[in-house]
């Protein structure tokens, strides 16, 4: 077990400030980690969205008890640092005029949706709501998410914008990953997702719905390959109830085939927490989603619980 560096300050979990990098990289170098690519167990760290917009309580889509998940996911990192051999952080990343944002519809009046808003297929027909950009193909997509996603439209706040604050990792939990990649001599993944304009991408694995002639549009399978070339991998992040959840759905989707590969899945599960919507337990329907998974084989941990490896 490493110690934790004296760099470190939970209290800063939630705010915004400079790392100090040379502090960090030296530290790093003074923890005398073996090189990752000497691991006989090939551990795969995936961090889901754990952004500013997301986790502190000014974002524009802050998820309650995101901080303490932070917190916590920090102390594993640190914990199990000899253990852990590749880290990957997902970045969602949005544009302005994106079809879950408001400036993509209106009303018979010109009026924009307010977040949260759910817009149905119904609501598109008969002219309750109308795009603005791209309207042939927003109507397919409220017909098809509803048909083939077994879900609605959701009007979001504007988040995780290209360029602003609020796509950054929170800090404290950057320069854990920064620590962590200097200290074990292993480049970290920064992988964004979430930029195409006509559809939502909640996993980090594809979007909801397909764009075709897109190389962003589909199954990523390079980066199924990656995970799938590990041992174990240990995943966290925010939302429970949307990007990990759709990403632990693509992965037993993938990995179901060969049931053996599911038992290979942890779920983080004191570092994640769910989007609280006014009208809808989405809450309920992920811990019900995951009580299948678990069932098929994917395992549920504390983060304070050795690794059962």
């Amino acid at each position: 077990m490493v110690d934790i560096p004296g760099f470190h300050d939970p209290v800063r979990v939630g705010t915004l400030f400079h790392p100090d990098v040379l502090t960090i990289a030296t530290a790093a170098e003074q923890a005398g980690l073996p090189p990752a690519a000497k691991d006989s167990v090939k551990v795969h760290l995936l961090v889901i969205d754990m952004q500013v917009d997301f986790c502190h309580e000014g974002g524009s889509l802050y998820v309650p008890g995101a901080e303490e998940d932070i917190r916590r996911l920090i102390q594993f990192i640190y914990r199990n640092a000899e253990r852990i051999t590749h880290i990957t952080c997902s970045l969602d990343s949005h544009y302005p005029f994106q079809i879950f944002h408001a400036a993509w519809w209106v009303d018979v009046d010109g009026r924009h949706p307010a977040p949260f808003t759910v817009i149905t297929a119904d609501d598109v027909a008969v002219g309750r709501w109308q795009p603005v950009n791209d309207p042939d193909w927003s109507v397919r997509y409220v017909h098809e998410l509803q048909q083939r996603a077994k879900k609605e439209l959701v009007i979001w706040p504007y988040h995780v914008p290209i360029g602003g604050v609020g796509n950054a990792l929170d800090p404290e939990l950057w320069s854990a990953v920064f620590w962590h990649a200097i200290a074990r001599r292993y480049q970290p993944t920064l992988l964004t997702k979430g930029s195409l304009p006509r559809t939502e991408h909640y996993s980090i694995l594809r979007p909801e719905i397909p764009v075709p002639n897109h190389p962003q549009g589909g199954l990523s399978q390079e980066f199924l390959d990656l995970l799938d070339a590990y041992d174990y991998v240990i995943i966290a992040g925010q939302a429970e109830t949307h990007c990990v959840l759709e990403t632990v759905r693509d992965l037993v989707q993938e990995f179901g085939v060969i049931p053996e590969k599911l038992a290979k899945i942890l779920i983080l599960r004191d570092c994640m927490s769910p989007v609280r919507h006014p009208n809808i337990d989405f809450h309920a329907m992920a811990l019900a989603q995951f009580t299948t998974y678990e069932k098929q084989g994917v395992r549920f941990i504390d983060s304070t619980e050795p690794l059962p490896f």
